[in-house]
């Protein structure tokens, strides 16, 4: 095991993505998979919305002084972007505008891409999960909330027939 490995660290991803997927299989794909594809697709939006949090990565006593600047501001740009077009995903699916379905395949490419990529960041760049100080929850719960929720938009874009579903 490498020495930087931070054990209960990835316990808890790991942890957080089991039981991410255990919740959304049980309990949310039912639910959304019943909805009509534009009001499915604009609730997991919403969810995404709130990736404004990542900002919190440059605030100064939020993360440690020695976080990587880079890191912080890759993660915190890359989540305010996915944010904006999660917002911008809603309203054209709320407005019916023919461009509400590519507009959420711009979004969730984006913020899976973006995900992944912070992790592959945190992993190889962060020797220290304790740099993220308060923002540890982010990347030890927040993030596996999303890349399920990820999958969920992936599975409802995907699904055949969906484009009959838009009432």
């Amino acid at each position: 095991m490498p020495p930087s490995l931070n054990l209960p660290f990835v316990l808890s991803v790991a942890g957080a993505f089991l039981k991410s997927s255990v919740v959304a299989i049980i309990y949310v794909w039912p639910f959304v998979r019943a909805m009509p594809r534009h009001d499915a697709l604009r609730l997991l939006a919403a969810f995404h919305a709130f990736r404004f949090l990542g900002m919190n990565f440059m605030v100064a006593g939020f993360v440690s002084s020695e976080l990587s600047a880079e890191f912080a501001g890759e993660v915190a740009w890359g989540d305010l972007i996915a944010a904006t077009l999660a917002l911008v995903s809603m309203a054209a699916l709320s407005w019916r505008w023919s461009i509400a379905v590519p507009t959420v395949w711009i979004f969730n490419v984006w913020g899976t891409l973006d995900l992944l990529n912070a992790y592959y960041m945190g992993v190889t760049k962060i020797q220290n999960p304790g740099l993220f100080g308060a923002g540890i929850y982010i990347p030890a719960l927040y993030v596996p909330l999303l890349l399920v929720s990820h999958v969920l938009v992936f599975l409802i874009l995907l699904r055949p027939g969906s484009d009959r579903q838009t009432a």
